[in-house]
This record gives C-alpha cells, sequence and structure tokens, in this order.
C-alpha cells in the first residue's frame, strides 16, 4: 500500500519528517517515552506529541552520564539528545515510569533543557479514590504549564477536540487489531508494525485520515477462508522496535495475532468518556486501562490480561521480548509465566537490545519455538 509506505518512510526517518512538519507550519514537537503520556493535552495545545524509539547509534556520550544497567532504549535516546539529533524537539515528557526514566529526566534537566521539560508524576496504585482525584490534579497541573509555556488558554472545546481525534484513531486500530487476529495475512506483520509507530509520531489528523481508508481497504479485501497451517503467538513485553522480528516468524510458519506492548495493543485501549469533563475522562481512562508493570490495578491483572488476549486471539503462544535492564518487565515476568504455564500456554523469553538484530541465535531460537508448538 502506497500509505503504509509513506508511514515507513517517516518512521525510519521520524527527524527529518518532523523538521517538514516544522518548517511547514510551525507546529511544536513535544517528545515523550512512554504511553502515560498525557498527549491529548498536548496535541490541544497545538504541539505534537513524539515517541522516542530509542537510537540505532553507537553509544558513547550516554554512557558517561548513566550507569551501564541502563536499558538500551534509555541510552539510545540520551545518546541521539546530546549528540545534537534531538535539538528540533521543544520539549520533552518524562511520566514516572521507572528508575531509569526519571535519571533520564534528571540528566536531561541538566545538560540538555533549552525549552520545555516536564516530570508527569502519575500515582502507581491506579485503583483507589484517591488516585483518580490525584490523577486529574496532575494533568491540572500539566495543563498549566502547557499553557505558561506556550502563553495560551487551552479550552475544553479544543481538549474534546482533541479527545475526539485520539479516540477515532483507538478505534481503528482496535477495528485492525481484531481483524489481524481473525485474518492475520491481510497484512503482514511489519506493516502493521508500521501503523503502530506512525500512530506515536505522524500528525494525528493526517494519520487519522490514512488509517480511515486503510481500515476501509483491508475490511474490503479480508478474505473468507481463514488462514490454516500457521502458529499463531502474541507477543508480551514494553517497547518494540524490531519490525524484522515480524519477518522473522513469518518466514518461520508463524504469525503474531495479538501483543501485550507499550507500543501496541496497551497504548490503544481503551477510549476516553466524551460525555464527561475532558480532564476527569483522560484520568479515567488512565484508571482503568490495562496497566504495564510501573502501574498496579489488582495482584494478577496483567497476567488475566495475558491469558485473555491468547484465548481472545486463538494463540499457540506466547514471545516475551523484553528489553535488557528493563526492571519492570523483569519483576513481572516469573508471575505471568507461571500463569501461562498453569494455562498450558507455551513461551519464550527474548532478551533484547535496541540494537538487536533478527539474526542469528535469536532466528534460530525463534525459529526452534514455532517448530516446537
Amino acid at each position: 500500500m502506497d500509505k503504509i509506505s509513506e508511514f515507513r518512510t517517516i518512521i525510519e526517518n521520524p527527524y527529518s519528517y518532523l523538521q517538514k512538519i516544522k518548517d511547514e507550519n510551525g507546529k511544536k514537537a513535544i517528545g515523550y517515552v512512554c504511553s502515560y503520556a498525557p498527549e491529548e493535552l498536548i496535541y490541544a495545545a497545538g504541539a505534537l506529541p513524539v515517541r522516542l524509539f530509542g537510537s540505532d547509534s553507537i553509544i558513547h556520550r550516554a554512557d558517561l552520564h548513566l550507569q551501564s544497567y541502563c536499558c538500551s532504549l534509555v541510552r539510545g535516546i540520551l545518546e541521539d539528545a546530546l549528540s545534537g539529533r534531538l535539538e528540533l524537539l521543544d520539549g520533552m515528557i518524562f511520566p514516572h515510569t521507572c528508575d531509569s526514566i526519571q535519571r533520564l529526566s534528571d540528566v536531561w534537566r541538566l545538560n540538555l533543557v533549552k525549552s520545555f521539560h516536564a516530570d508527569v508524576v502519575l500515582p502507581v496504585k491506579l485503583t483507589t479514590p484517591s488516585a483518580k482525584s490525584y490523577l486529574v490534579d496532575v494533568l491540572k497541573k500539566f495543563k498549566t504549564d502547557l499553557e505558561q509555556w506556550l502563553n495560551i488558554k487551552i479550552t475544553d472545546a479544543e481538549l474534546n477536540r482533541a479527545v475526539k481525534t485520539y479516540n477515532a484513531i483507538r478505534s481503528l486500530m482496535t477495528r485492525l487489531y481484531r481483524l489481524r487476529c481473525e485474518n492475520p495475512h491481510i497484512i503482514s506483520g511489519h506493516d502493521f508494525h508500521t501503523l503502530i509507530r506512525a500512530a506515536m509520531i505522524v500528525e494525528r489528523d493526517h494519520f487519522l485520515e490514512e488509517l480511515t481508508a486503510i481500515t476501509a481497504d483491508l475490511e474490503k479485501t479480508a478474505p473468507e477462508k481463514k488462514l490454516t497451517g500457521v502458529k499463531r503467538l502474541v507477543l508480551s513485553g514494553g517497547i518494540c522496535n524490531h519490525p524484522d522480528v515480524y519477518d522473522t516468524i513469518e518466514n518461520a510458519g508463524g504469525v503474531v495475532t495479538g501483543d501485550d506492548l507499550c507500543t501496541g495493543s496497551r497504548y490503544f485501549e481503551g477510549a476516553i468518556d466524551d460525555r464527561m469533563p475532558p480532564l476527569e475522562a483522560i484520568a479515567a481512562r488512565y484508571a482503568t486501562r490495562v496497566v504495564c508493570p510501573a502501574k498496579h490495578s489488582g495482584l494478577t491483572s496483567r497476567g488475566d490480561n495475558l491469558v485473555r488476549t491468547v484465548r481472545e486471539c486463538g494463540a499457540d503462544g506466547v514471545i516475551f521480548m523484553l528489553l535488557k535492564f528493563c526492571d519492570p518487565h523483569a519483576f513481572d515476568y516469573p508471575y505471568l509465566k507461571e500463569m501461562l504455564d498453569r494455562e498450558k500456554i507455551p513461551s519464550l523469553l527474548l532478551e533484547m537490545e535496541e540494537q538487536t538484530q533478527a539474526g542469528g541465535q535469536l532466528q534460530t531460537r525463534l525459529e526452534t519455538f514455532i517448530q516446537i508448538l
């Protein structure tokens, strides 16, 4: 598809795309590193939220500021910042995610701040009444910080428009997830990964327009005959910046029919109630969406969601894709695997770096896992 090819070019060269957007309309770009960043407020302020996915650069400047046990995502982002590749960003948002992200914020503040910088500290336990009111207060403060920086007033009408745009994107991507679960070969894993990445980088109104057309085209061409003879898999973990993994899986006779990823279904899960005051509605989504390991809503909530995803997708197994030195995901892994084992769901653990290529030992392990399913 030409539209997907356009998005692939953008995600392969995101900084060139951002510079083009800034040159064309003067829109400010604000980077973020977690799905708990309040994007709707950024977009309502007339700025473009941009997710940072690490770097394939050789790390040397960042290592002067970070311990060796910080994950490659954090080290890669800091490397790009210190080397000047992120100078086109007008600001950065750091949700309270993990120790490494918090330290990245500190290093950024001391070495790189030239414009907007915000720590968005959301509660860890999301199910208490006090957590919900605290969420609203955090969003109010962030809104005020944006208004003061941009010298504007973010109205409820602008917030409602942003909510409508993001709800539409989430709804369409959820439809594509369902469509791919039913007909995995209707769009390749590589192309689907391209759409997921583009949703976090491309100017959202343009992305929504193109996504609407892509979804309609795919629904028209969906074959009635279901795909047989392949092993269906669910990916679980944090950030997935490895489109070649999808190619390797498909070449080995498997297909990804669902995921439990921060840069995947968890990013798109849950709509914002447009009948509520916008800040309260955004906070309510944070409180009820499927949590990541840095948040808490129940002792087994993540495991329950993973097992449910496997069942709904008719998956034959789960592949855990965990960043090396990602403590939150590593902490959750034992109990997630235990729940899968109880349900007799096979799983494979892959510990990866941002610079990992889906060849060599990684390819062998993927192929072997698919063969034994």
